[in-house]
């Protein structure tokens, strides 16, 4: 018995999410049938987090227990195979320890939430980020998001059925970045709460449109209460971004594998790896 971790892209669209549900084709159950079809194992997948339906991923990490003996590459490349043309891909597979957890193990994660900013409908970024027509002040966005990094009690940006233990959450950053036309929300923690950042990026926009003053996200926070925040934002602008682990589980950071090789490193920094839709950058600041 092997255990592998996976690292995989998606898009959200056609899925009700990462998690298996009676009501329709899950990620989990996608890549769960592949696996299937390429080992004739009925295997149960572990993520390190669970996309609602409509959210997107370029890093998401899962493990999986194979019995039969495989190549990581052969792996990668035969559940892709039996993916097709599904919208999912594994990016990388490698052997790892039976400690390693992708959902527990992990201690940090990180989000985008991507608006685009224009008047004009989007032809090709539509399901893949919010339109927004009134013009968005990102720095004030970004003013606003500061009252949010740290350790609160997130009940105010917390949906009703979330199942969490507590909404007590420790913010690591969070920063709204304007690239041109789109307005990027970037979160980075060890945990979210169901529709954390989708109900934060809600809250955002109506400061970014001049509703409210930057401030009023901390009476907000203050409040405890889900009435006080903005309305949930649409999941279309959802992305998860990356996962890392802690370096005894010889997992540092995991990011989108660009190269074939699914024994490539994982220990490049999130700073150092990003496209022009997706950058995961520390200092960057509004302009």
């Amino acid at each position: 018995m092997a255990r592998y971790k996976l690292t995989i892209e998606y898009n959200g669209r056609p899925f009700v999410g990462w998690q298996r549900q009676a009501n329709g084709l899950s990620v989990q159950q996608a890549v769960e049938e592949a696996i299937f079809r390429f080992c004739g194992e009925e295997v149960r997948i572990t993520a390190a987090g669970r996309t609602d339906a409509g959210v997107h991923a370029i890093g998401q990490v899962a493990h999986a227990d194979i019995a039969r003996p495989t190549d990581p590459g052969t792996v990668r490349d035969a559940v892709n195979f039996h993916l097709k043309p599904l919208p999912v891909a594994i990016l990388s597979a490698e052997v790892v320890g039976e400690h390693f957890d992708a959902r527990t193990s992990a201690i940090l994660r990180a989000y985008r939430y991507r608006i685009v900013n224009r008047r004009a409908p989007l032809a090709l970024e539509a399901g893949q980020a919010w339109q927004v027509s009134r013009p968005l002040d990102a720095a004030a966005m970004h003013e606003a998001a500061q009252h949010l990094v740290g350790h609160h009690d997130f009940t105010s940006f917390r949906a009703a059925e979330c199942q969490a233990k507590s909404p007590l959450r420790t913010m690591d950053r969070l920063d709204v970045v304007r690239r041109g036309e789109a307005v990027e929300i970037e979160a980075e923690a060890r945990s979210f709460l169901h529709h954390q950042i989708r109900n934060i990026a809600g809250t955002l926009k109506l400061v970014g449109e001049g509703k409210r003053p930057p401030g009023w996200v901390a009476e907000v926070l203050a409040a405890r209460d889900r009435a006080a925040a903005g309305a949930t934002a649409p999941p279309d602008g959802l992305c998860f971004l990356w996962v890392r682990y802690s370096e005894d589980l010889a997992t540092r950071s995991i990011q989108p594998a660009s190269s074939s090789d699914a024994s490539a490193s994982n220990t490049t920094s999130p700073a150092a790896i990003g496209t022009s839709t997706s950058i995961a950058v520390r200092s960057t600041k509004p302009s």
